[in-house]
């Protein structure tokens, strides 16, 4: 009797809480997600927790991926002739990785699901719902809130209602294309040149076009269709880009305020992943008026929004003090040179210990 208590014992201490981690996806972010993918799977926690890959390919298909953790971010992943085809059911039952091959399929116990993905489909509320439906505990934001934060048309209106600053815009929807020279015409006597371009429903400024005349107006809104059916034109801020990073559920925190320092005009996917010659600046050298305003903002606009668990929200300060915000990421990204975690690490969170908060918040909000 004695030996199977100890035995008992022994199991139930070693045993690691199986965390599924998604990434990839067919959202035109699916790059960067394998690289904060990869970053996260390297820094949870191996003594605590054992982690469950589960790839999405450009074309939707889900796979279990059994291999190498350092080809994950080279795009080379799909090509292992031990993935699997993979999913995960909507039925609460299982509560699992659902793996199929040769016509059979096996079920992989998880306990909670860390998902590494940026842009449509992935923090937009669509594989939220999907693991609201499953009963899995998950990191991050809930349906509602994961979607209205992704539509920039609705955070404007939502944070906007409720008070708070940001750049005057006007919303342009693809049936509006036959008329769209009326249209420019209208936002450019309203708003004047520059004017920034983006896809309503876009991350990484993926779609993002500047335009200083009539014709790059007209350009950049059907560049921006190419991503989104919604676009929005926002009037040029002139500032500096901050951004500040916010923790937590019934009680978030926001850390201090970082600093953009772009290598383009703007903070476009080149000057984030391309040309690697921007650079951050931990803590922004602002006034400490200025640095409140900030962090009281992004603390308001978490809350007003029904966040959890972890955002990143972006803002502009303009030379006479004014704070703008201007977007809230609900998945960051991961990768060596974002900004969240580089937050964290300020505050002396390091990204295993971070990990391991995201993680334990879930499972404590799913009980």
């Amino acid at each position: 009797m004695y030996f199977f208590l100890i035995t008992f014992t022994e199991e139930h201490k070693m045993s690691k809480i199986k965390v599924a981690v998604l990434f990839g996806g067919v959202s035109n972010e699916h790059d960067i997600s394998l690289i904060s993918a990869t970053n996260i799977i390297n820094a949870i926690p191996a003594d605590k927790y054992e982690v469950i890959p589960v790839g999405i390919t450009k074309k939707g298909r889900w796979l279990f991926y059994p291999g190498d953790v350092s080809l994950i971010a080279s795009g080379k992943w799909d090509s292992n002739p031990d993935c699997v085809p993979a999913v995960i059911l909507p039925d609460p039952m299982y509560k699992g990785i659902v793996k199929i091959l040769d016509g059979t399929y096996s079920i992989a116990k998880i306990d909670v699901v860390f998902p590494a993905l940026h842009g449509q489909h992935g923090e937009d509320g669509n594989i939220q719902g999907l693991l609201e439906m499953s009963g899995i505990p998950y990191v991050g934001c809930g349906c509602l809130a994961s979607a209205d934060c992704m539509d920039k048309a609705v955070t404007h209106t939502i944070l906007e209602a409720n008070g708070v600053n940001m750049a005057r815009w006007r919303l342009v929807h693809e049936s509006d294309l036959n008329k769209l020279d009326e249209i420019c015409d209208n936002i450019a006597a309203e708003l004047d040149y520059p004017l920034f371009v983006k896809p309503a429903n876009s991350g990484s400024s993926v779609g993002v076009n500047k335009a200083d005349s009539f014709e790059e107006l007209k350009d950049a809104v059907k560049l921006a269709f190419a991503h989104d059916k919604k676009v929005i034109v926002e009037e040029y801020i002139k500032g500096r880009e901050l951004e500040c990073a916010v923790f937590g559920s019934t009680n978030p925190f926001a850390s201090e305020v970082g600093e953009i320092i772009s290598c383009n005009e703007f903070y476009d996917y080149e000057a984030k992943y391309i040309l690697g010659t921007s650079g951050l600046s931990i803590p922004a050298k602002i006034s400490d008026e200025a640095s409140k305003k900030i962090r009281e903002t992004a603390l308001y606009a978490f809350k007003t929004m029904g966040c959890r668990g972890l955002s990143r929200i972006d803002f502009f300060l303009k030379d006479d003090g004014t704070v703008i915000l201007n977007e809230i990421n609900t998945l960051p990204g991961f990768t060596p040179i974002s900004m969240y975690p580089k937050l964290m690490e300020n505050l002396g969170i390091s990204q295993p210990e971070l990990l391991d908060r995201l993680i334990s918040l879930a499972l404590d909000e799913a009980e």
